[in-house]
């Protein structure tokens, strides 16, 4: 059993008076009130705004950079997979890296049907204040007018962006493992993009929210590369997030539970290696997202993998702890519930020294044995070799010893207690 709940009295409360309250309620009370309420109620107090899919945007770096022809007065596509559906939907775009303004003349969704391919018969026009061409500023970010889209769970939705003026460093998501398609000109209602160069990376684009039923919720995960995807396959939407996320679809009770990948490959917890630093992004990955209640982090193993030597990992291992303690905390005052993921083995990966594991020991005992966390997904007893415990079993990993593959990305999600979201 890879997971356990802790018996603080925070989990305790979390997961058994709110049952116990609803619990009080006869089958006649319930009656009554849907008599008094008459179907009267009202559009926003019967649904919320729910994130379905993020990316967690960062400065990109020179070697992710858009081919040739670029994004200034061009045209890309660009394909997302989301969690949860609905029936109306808004889009974030991201300016926040970049030091110029970036115009997008004209932004369209539609179904995608694989590759550049899309339905043409299901293709709408974002807009922005009711305009079709919007300009993010240096540092911004821009949400879009709500839009009535049929957008089913899991569904593949391609964003067509022709864009105006671009900012030479570029806001996005290097490690997308999905496809983007760019092609010079505007080609915003081409079906396909035959002649299109190929990019296995995201750009501006940042989240997609949904309205969903008052009892929708989020998962918000921040990670790093095991989290972003490192070792699964492109355009196969296999990371442990993806399968975790089909896996609530698919359970009745879990149906309205939408998954929000934030990690960001090379992310460090408590400096900024690649991406912000976790506790930097927390407010904007996590609080700030919409219909969030609950939160896995699965962070720590770069800041651990950098540290020279058994003083500065003990010190790190500290620091963890209290960046850790320091989230718990600013999540339960927004009433999300905290689960915390232990760090993966690393033995034999290029982060391994002898003096890291005494580190990695004292960080994943305190997030299985502090009470802190509501409760504990314990990846390190899913995924270790029994016969080696200090290494991934040679079968869920990608070569590296560090990175899990397909199948351990499919072990991970698949251990995970769908309880917990319930």
């Amino acid at each position: 059993m890879s997971f356990e709940k802790n018996n603080s009295p925070k989990a305790t409360w979390n997961h058994t008076t709110i049952r116990k309250t609803f619990s009080i309620y006869s089958l006649t009370s319930l009656l009554f009130i849907a008599i008094l309420a008459g179907g009267c109620t009202t559009e926003d107090s019967a649904e919320k705004w729910v994130g379905s899919w993020v990316t967690a945007p960062q400065l990109v770096e020179p070697h992710n950079m858009p081919p040739e022809p670029g994004l200034t007065n061009n045209t890309i596509r660009q394909i997302v997979r989301v969690s949860i559906g609905g029936d109306e939907l808004r889009m974030k775009f991201s300016n926040k890296f970049s030091t110029r303004p970036v115009t997008m003349k004209s932004v369209q969704i539609a179904v995608s049907e694989g590759g550049s391919t899309i339905d043409p018969e299901t293709t709408k026009i974002l807009k922005f204040n009711n305009e079709d061409e919007i300009t993010m500023n240096a540092g911004e970010a821009v949400v879009s007018d709500p839009i009535e889209f049929a957008l089913r769970p899991r569904m593949d939705l391609a964003i067509t962006i022709h864009f105006g003026e671009t900012s030479p460093d570029v806001t996005g998501h290097p490690g997308s493992r999905t496809t983007s398609y760019i092609l010079s000109g505007n080609h915003l209602s081409d079906p396909s993009f035959e002649e299109a160069i190929k990019t296995d990376h995201w750009y501006v684009i940042n989240n997609i929210e949904v309205k969903a039923p008052e009892n929708a919720g989020a998962i918000a995960i921040l990670g790093n590369s095991i989290t972003d995807g490192r070792g699964s396959g492109t355009n196969k939407q296999n990371r442990w997030p993806d399968i975790l996320s089909e896996r609530l679809l698919k359970n009745p009770e879990t149906a309205q539970v939408a998954v929000l990948n934030q990690g960001i490959g090379g992310n460090c917890v408590l400096s900024q290696c690649l991406g912000p630093a976790a506790i930097d992004r927390f407010e904007r990955d996590v609080i700030s997202q919409s219909g969030v209640k609950w939160l896995i982090i699965l962070e720590g193993i770069n800041d651990l993998g950098q540290t020279p030597d058994s003083a500065a990992a003990a010190k790190v291992a500290e620091n963890l702890i209290a960046a850790y303690d320091q989230m718990i905390e600013r999540a339960h005052e927004n009433g999300i519930l905290v689960y915390g993921a232990t760090i993966l083995p690393f033995d034999k990966s290029f982060y391994h020294e002898d003096y890291r594991q005494p580190a990695r020991n004292t960080v994943n005992d305190w997030i299985r044995n502090s009470g802190r966390f509501d409760a504990v997904i314990d990846f390190d007893k899913t995924m270790r070799n029994p016969e080696d415990t200090l290494t991934i079993k040679s079968d869920l990993h990608d070569g590296d010893f560090l990175h899990p593959n397909e199948e351990g990305y499919v072990k991970m999600g698949e251990s995970i207690d769908l309880e917990l979201f319930r």
